[in-house]
């Protein structure tokens, strides 16, 4: 979300590997360009060396935010994460403090351009919210979970069961506890929505409404119950996990239409510096936002080579879509490297993406020409990562990032050639 970039790009795996100040950084080029940064929340994000160049203001208010552990630690229950409610103020409230300061910050009438940060806790486990919230949403209300021990599953299904004792609960106690878990997790959810709302409301009081952006997001879903599983898992790929919000009002944006394509956290980097010169992998969402006069569905890029090939959904399809709009208006049969290009990559055999073309960014690798192995043309600016041969089990191969977009593997038979420029 805030550099363009997957995680692996730079190996950051861990909130212990933060951002570094010569990676790239949303609220750092928003404060070069003028903005007045201010952030009220948690820091999964930056190093400290990183936080001088990023932000006006960095401060994280509140005492807490969770209760006390529900069961004691010989309990199976344990592990849950559930826990009691929050009992403190209200405004202490690590969330409710943070929200508070950004709509304080709102109501002082701020010079524009800014940006108002609010990275929060909620909705994460321990399952716990404050009190009128925590038992906000009645068990009999809600619908089946989905049920624990489906077929096909992957292996760590029962290995969080395991580790997190839930397999020692019989089956009655356990239906229990994961209800109340989904119910807690409702709740804290109610309580961002209501954080959110304020927030708002705020906006409109203080007349910013009409030239303010907000985006609503998170960084990622959680089991809570569904499955007979709590928390989440790095490799998990179910809806409930990668399925999060996204939700977007700006100037000049159509309300209340839903975007149905897949969209990505990174993209709103370059939806944020759509104008600016950063590029990245990302796409920007500006045509989502902007939703035609027609009543169609915006599309990520109005060029007719996009529509085409977007509507290319099969192999068959994607031939033709290549074949019929290449990858330029005018297209060539045929480029010359650029004739100080010395360096050659081995050949590469490459199956391109239906996608349609765009130009890419790599912090490393040479840029080259490669030829499509389905259209035949030459396609231009591919980037090739590896420079040296990647580590095992890819020890003999390239990785190969098409003008489309996606990347491959490309092996070596000599049907293409591929040479840096």
């Amino acid at each position: 979300m805030m550099t363009g970039w997957y995680p692996h790009v730079r190996g950051h795996r861990t909130l212990w590997h933060l951002l570094r100040p010569d990676e790239p950084n949303l609220l750092r080029y928003l404060k070069q360009a003028g903005y007045q940064v201010q952030w009220f929340g948690k820091n999964d994000l930056l190093s400290q060396d990183s936080f001088a160049g990023s932000a006006d203001v960095a401060e994280r208010r509140g005492k807490g935010v969770f209760g006390k552990p529900a069961y004691p630690v010989d309990d199976p229950r344990y592990y849950s994460f559930l826990f009691d409610a929050y009992e403190g103020p209200l405004e202490e409230h690590g969330d409710y403090a943070c929200v508070q300061a950004g709509i304080d910050f709102l109501r002082s009438k701020p010079k524009e351009p800014f940006i108002l940060y609010l990275p929060l806790v909620f909705p994460h486990c321990p399952y716990s919210a404050p009190a009128h919230w925590h038992n906000a949403v009645d068990l009999e209300d809600l619908p089946p979970l989905r049920p624990a021990g489906l077929p096909n599953r992957p292996d760590f299904h029962s290995l969080i069961r395991r580790y997190r004792r839930l397999d020692e609960l019989d089956e009655g106690e356990h239906e229990a506890l994961m209800r109340k878990i989904q119910a807690v997790y409702l709740g804290m959810t109610g309580f961002i929505d209501e954080l959110l709302g304020r927030l708002l409301n705020t906006l409109e009081d203080a007349g910013l409404a009409g030239s303010t952006t907000v985006s609503f997001f998170s960084d990622h879903g959680d089991y809570a119950g569904d499955y007979g599983l709590v928390e989440k898992w790095p490799s998990a790929c179910e809806d409930i996990i990668t399925r999060v919000p996204l939700v977007v009002r700006t100037p000049g944006g159509k309300a209340g239409h839903v975007v149905d394509e897949p969209v990505e956290l990174f993209d709103i980097m370059a939806t944020t510096l759509e104008q600016a010169e950063h590029r990245s992998a990302a796409y920007a969402l500006r045509p989502q936002l902007r939703r035609p006069a027609s009543g169609r569905p915006a599309t990520r890029n109005a060029s007719p080579t996009r529509r085409a090939a977007t509507r290319a959904t099969s192999p068959t399809a994607s031939k033709a879509c290549l074949r019929a709009t290449s990858l330029r208006a005018t297209k060539p049969t045929s480029i010359t490297p650029k004739a100080h290009s010395s360096k050659t990559i081995p050949t590469a055999s490459v199956a391109w993406s239906p996608c349609a073309p765009r130009r890419i960014a790599t912090s490393s690798g040479p840029r080259g020409y490669a030829n499509c192995t389905i259209c035949k043309q030459t396609l231009r600016n591919c980037i090739i990562y590896g420079a040296t041969r990647p580590t095992a089990p890819y020890s003999s191969r390239w990785r190969v990032r098409c003008c489309a977009g996606w990347c491959r593997q490309a092996t070596s038979p000599p049907s293409t050639q591929i040479r840096a420029g």
